[in-house]
């Protein structure tokens, strides 16, 4: 079966207040324990805040370490969801309940199943 990344996006302003999201949050140990009875959940996690990020750009053969995001953006990566649907539409039916789906965003992804470009993994991570 195909896997689709399910990636969590919160506004970056706006948003829930901290009491709103601790409120929320039995809602997402609900919602995560349905993935794992449904037998499609492959992993997930939260993911900590921008201030906490470190980016790794190389630029003319020189590593440049910065911290904080890549980028000013209007929504925030908070975490994901690895789940292995049979298709598109199942995987865009889960993300459509996420507690969080009234106010954010989730972006659906196909995760590239390397087995089936004729490509070995390893292989793949050299082109790369």
């Amino acid at each position: 079966m195909p896997q689709y990344m399910l990636l969590i996006y919160t506004p970056a302003e706006g948003g829930p207040s901290q009491d709103e999201r601790a409120a929320e949050m039995p809602r997402w140990f609900e919602y995560t324990e349905s993935l794992r009875d449904a037998g499609i959940m492959v992993s997930g996690d939260a993911l900590h805040g921008v201030d906490s990020a470190t980016t790794v750009r190389v630029r003319s053969g020189e590593t440049q370490i910065t911290d904080g995001p890549f980028a000013e953006t209007k929504e925030l990566l908070g975490g994901y969801y690895v789940i292995d649907v049979p298709d598109l539409d199942t995987a865009l039916a889960h993300a459509g309940r996420m507690p969080n789906v009234h106010y954010g965003s989730i972006e659906v992804r196909p995760v590239v199943d390397f087995s089936q470009t004729g490509m070995s993994e390893t292989q793949a991570q050299a082109r790369a």
